[in-house]
């Protein structure tokens, strides 16, 4: 079993619910970004036509809260605003982290006014998680940066990508360090576009939103996605679905930025 590492659970002084300000920060800061790539790319008429009258919805990497109730009540606004007739329409909200993840102080804390049907989903989002052609809208929000494991080359001290144990590349100037990291978050972002590829609906949507410190490593995220969709995309005609990729970024007043980036299958 794949050993995994949740934030911190419960609702005490060091748990997330506590210390995720800056992750509620980059959601406040994206949500005109998002729901102008619901208003203008996602086409409600399409996804319905696989479904009944109910949309589902999974945030992945959702934690326990609070950011995931703020970032899924958003969602579903933007599509009862781009739907216009809401009375109709029923939301279905799956919350996904990993199955240590404390999904009881999740739900204990969910809102009481939310306009949706919660169900908790547990598991790696780097694999395939909801039956195939389920999924309407897909979000993940400050979580897709997180590696599936650690490359095993970094904790072998007679590697040359040996990182002398160190948690993180900041600063190093050892290319091999440099080349572990990248080829692991590049096998991690391929099982998961490929994953969610087969999860959502002809029409459907996914939004990334991923916090960076610099211009530069935007245009890294966004180039990489950008290669990545690609090869998911080549990897997929046989079924005939092809993901297509639309990459945005904006800037906090703390100058934290983040990469918005919206994907969908057609």
């Amino acid at each position: 079993m794949t050993t995994s590492f949740p934030m911190n659970a419960g609702d005490g002084p060091y748990s997330y619910f506590k210390n995720s300000h800056l992750q509620r920060e980059v959601l406040d800061n994206s949500k005109e970004m998002v729901r102008d790539a619901i208003t203008r790319k996602l086409d409600i008429k399409k996804i319905m036509l696989s479904s009944s009258n109910t949309l589902c919805i999974a945030d992945f990497g959702c934690s326990i809260g609070p950011n995931t109730f703020i970032a899924m009540q958003h969602v579903v606004q933007s599509l009862k605003e781009k739907y216009h007739n809401t009375n109709i329409l029923e939301f279905q909200v799956f919350f996904n982290d990993h199955v240590t993840n404390d999904f009881n102080a999740l739900f204990r804390s969910l809102p009481i006014d939310r306009s949706y049907y919660a169900f908790g989903v547990p598991g790696t989002f780097h694999g395939k998680l909801f039956p195939s052609r389920s999924i309407h809208f897909a979000h993940c929000s400050t979580a897709i940066h997180w590696l599936s494991k650690c490359p095993e080359e970094l904790l072998d001290e007679k590697s040359p990508a040996w990182n002398k144990g160190l948690i993180h590349y900041v600063g190093t100037s050892n290319v091999e360090v440099l080349n572990a990291y990248v080829a692991q978050f590049e096998k991690d972002m391929e099982m998961f576009l490929d994953a969610r590829a087969e999860e959502i609906v002809e029409g459907g949507m996914m939004v990334i939103i991923s916090p960076q410190s610099s211009e530069c490593l935007v245009k890294f995220f966004g180039s990489s996605l950008m290669d990545l969709v690609s090869e998911v995309s080549r990897q997929h005609k046989r079924v005939r679905n092809k993901l297509k990729l639309s990459a945005g970024r904006l800037s906090t007043p703390m100058k934290l930025e983040c990469g918005v980036a919206t994907l969908t299958i057609v």
